[in-house]
């Protein structure tokens, strides 16, 4: 009796062991590709699934995230035959369990040697200034010959990335003194280029300093000019106002001589008088008028007698 209580605690045992081995959960962003009997059953997706015991298996677990893959450097010529060393990074995502499952036989191993084919007949249509700046180009093509090569097997090529491109020691040395080359053209160019801004500053400044000048010039001599015609025109305004005062004057004289009934004698003498001006004692000889000479002895005569008589030296 304890002998068949022991047979039925164990064969108890064994049932629970069974049934708990046949349970599976399926975790998120995974997926379990399962076989009956050596075929295709079916794929569980995420969730609690029970397999049939002894008949079911899990063929593999496939991990549904994006993946990447980094492939070491590869050899690739060019097409002007340089040889350089490539080295891609390939992401990836499991879209079909089933393809990916029965569709190749190494998927990363298929992955890699289809990456390093395809990278080779990219770079052997590029030269080798091609190939270091056109790394959008060949990523492009390379993402988009990948995704129709690993359709069939439930694989899709999200994005490809050159990592490195690693050209022969010589090229390097060679591309270095370019580079070096052609950073000193550029210092000399734009050296150059502002040297003749200076200088264009320079001249600029120089000719607005000269015109400057030139109107100060300008202004100044129109100043001096203005001041000079107007210190002409104020000398010949007093000028002719002398003349005209002197002339009202003589006129003012001569119409009181003719009120007062002046003779000809007279004015006679008014003219010998204003020849004594006219002389002004510096003129030493005078010519007078036939008419006026007797008067003017006559005037002499007179001044001497009203004088009286010159006294005589010793007398």
């Amino acid at each position: 009796m304890e002998i068949l209580i022991t047979v039925l605690v164990v064969l108890v045992i064994l049932i629970l062991c069974v049934f708990v081995s046949c349970i599976k959960i399926v975790p998120q962003a995974q997926a379990y590709v399962m076989e009956r009997l050596g075929a295709y059953q079916g794929t569980w997706s995420v969730g609690f699934h029970v397999k049939m015991p002894f008949l079911d298996r899990v063929a593999r677990r496939v991990n549904l995230k994006e993946q990447v893959a980094d492939f070491p450097p590869q050899p690739v010529i060019t097409k002007d035959n340089v040889t350089m060393r490539i080295d891609t990074v390939v992401f990836y995502q499991i879209t079909d369990p089933k393809l990916f499952t029965y569709g190749v036989e190494n998927p990363m191993m298929a992955i890699e040697n289809l990456t390093a084919t395809t990278l080779r007949n990219i770079i052997g249509d590029l030269e080798l200034d091609q190939t270091l700046t056109s790394r959008e180009t060949i990523n492009t093509k390379m993402r988009a010959a990948l995704d129709i090569a690993t359709d069939p097997w439930g694989i899709k090529v999200n994005r490809v990335e050159l990592k490195n491109i690693i050209p022969p020691a010589e090229i390097q040395n060679a591309m270095e003194k370019q580079m070096k080359a052609e950073r000193e053209r550029r210092e000399a160019v734009t050296r150059a280029e502002g040297e003749k801004k200076a200088n264009i500053l320079e001249a600029e400044g120089a000719k607005e300093s000269a015109i400057l000048r030139a109107e100060a010039d300008k202004q100044s001599a129109i100043l001096r000019a203005e001041a000079q015609k107007e210190k002409m025109i104020r000398e010949a305004e007093g000028e002719a106002e002398a003349i005209l005062k002197v002339q009202q004057a003589n006129a003012e004289g001569i119409r009181l001589l003719k009120e007062a009934g002046a003779d000809a004698a007279v004015l006679k003498i008014k003219s010998l008088e204003a020849f004594e001006k006219v002389a002004d004692g510096k003129a030493t000889t005078i010519l007078l008028p036939a008419e006026l000479q007797g008067i003017a002895s006559m005037a002499t005569a007179f001044k001497t007698a009203s004088q009286g008589p010159v006294p005589v030296e010793g007398k």
